[in-house]
């Protein structure tokens, strides 16, 4: 009894939202343990690596011990996040650490992040606060705003990463779309960025040096969509050919399938995984084809209702929330921690081109760890106030109706004709109505 009364002190807001993170967790460390083997080569130490990712996890699991009890009033603070992730994202390209040939990190005192992360929370916040203040403002200013600071984080991410500035903007799309912003106003956008994407490659294609000067990175995105449609061209070539030639270009999506295609339905078992020595980004980009060789298509489809099961619960938080704010920001942050999860395994499966996303909570990568625990943190900070879920809620509304249950009794005994209660939302009363 007094473990279960500790559990309900610790674990506030939605227990499913925690059961799910922690599973989650759990799948992290026992696939990046594996999957780093490489690294754990080149340090001469089997630990460095997965404590390293441990301490990550851990100081993620405790920052959500305080987000918790935090109410989400004070995370609309956040929005002030916007002036500094542009400013961050300006200067990366000029002094950021360079990797896979792209500037996508800053260095401070020695840490390394990614000011995109912090772009993608301040835009969530920042979409969020501004589509519940609908009643105060006209919904053409609301959708002004909206492209304007969202516009301007894209565009820098969009400089060195187009698939993070791609999905930050398709999650911003379905919030205006959640927040009944007008359709017509939507498909005006989409088309007028439909149209700037046609003449971004036509100007690439005429004058393509003068194009890299402002997107280094589009020679890199352009190559691999056109892999990618050669590849699902020559599907039917490699059937019927008996040779398969492993190039650089095609180097990690090959060594994928291999991983997939040995894993079978129940997989190889932990830390029996060889593909993980041959995919250079095994333990991030591609851990879900780790986790399919080692767990099987079971594992792999465990971890995908996992995600989706968040969703749910999401879908079931944003419901019961009374105010706009907390229902668009735990949305936002729902939808951008699924659809993550689904770009990096549609890339594990060849469904789409390499991005370079990450799993959430189970790829390595502080910075990218750290993040989703901050939004796992918000989601259940609005689960505990905005929407009155948690542990301690349950047991205070079984209390409720044992109450309810106890004075119906005594009404019943006392009255000798029957009572049939009917329970009035609005007030808060109880009135009984005599048979």
């Amino acid at each position: 009894m007094a473990q279960t009364n500790l559990t309900k002190k610790v674990f506030h807001g939605d227990t499913s939202v925690w059961i799910i993170f922690l599973l989650l967790c759990c799948f992290s460390l026992v696939e990046v343990f594996s999957a780093t083997s490489t690294l754990a080569y080149k340090t001469s130490n089997i630990w460095i690596p997965i404590v390293r990712h441990a301490s990550f996890l851990l100081a993620g699991f405790l920052m959500i011990l305080g987000m918790v009890r935090i109410h989400y009033r004070y995370y609309s603070l956040a929005i002030l996040l916007m002036p500094l992730s542009i400013l961050m994202l300006v200067v990366t390209p000029i002094i950021g650490v360079s990797a896979n040939d792209a500037s996508r990190w800053l260095e401070i005192f020695g840490v390394q992040f990614q000011p995109s992360e912090f772009g993608k929370l301040a835009c969530i916040v920042y979409v969020a606060f501004l589509l519940s203040k609908r009643g105060k403002f006209s919904e053409k200013a609301i959708f002004q705003w909206i492209v304007v600071g969202v516009g301007i984080i894209c565009f820098l991410i969009l400089l060195y990463n187009f698939s993070t500035a791609f999905l930050l903007g398709m999650v911003c799309l379905l919030m205006m779309f959640i927040g009944q912003i007008s359709l017509v106003r939507i498909g005006k956008l989409l088309l007028y960025l439909l149209l700037g994407g046609v003449v971004l490659i036509a100007v690439a294609t005429i004058a393509p040096r003068t194009v890299e000067k402002f997107l280094p990175r589009l020679e890199t995105w352009s190559n691999r969509l056109i892999k990618h449609a050669d590849e699902r061209g020559e599907a039917e070539k490699e059937q019927t050919d008996k040779t398969y030639v492993i190039t650089d270009e095609n180097y990690q999506v090959t060594h994928a399938k291999i991983a997939i295609a040995r894993g079978g339905l129940f997989g190889k078992m932990p830390g029996r995984s060889v593909q993980r020595d041959f995919l250079p980004q095994a333990y991030s980009d591609f851990i879900f084809a780790i986790i399919i060789e080692e767990l099987g298509v079971v594992g792999g489809i465990v971890v995908l209702l996992l995600y989706i099961m968040l969703m749910i619960r999401v879908g079931i938080i944003a419901r019961r929330c009374e105010k706009l704010f907390p229902k668009y920001l735990v949305i936002g942050c729902g939808l951008l921690i699924v659809i993550q999860a689904l770009t990096n395994m549609a890339v594990a499966v060849n469904l789409i081109p390499v991005t370079g996303q990450p799993l959430p909570l189970i790829s390595r990568g502080g910075t990218s760890t750290m993040l989703t625990c901050i939004y796992i943190g918000i989601i259940l900070s609005v689960s505990h106030f905005g929407a009155g879920m948690g542990p301690e809620e349950e047991e205070d509304e079984e209390e409720e109706e044992e109450t309810d249950t106890e004075e119906y009794v005594e009404n019943s005994s006392e009255n000798p004709i029957f009572a049939v209660e009917t329970i009035e939302q609005t007030g808060g009363h109880r009135e009984y109505e005599q048979l």
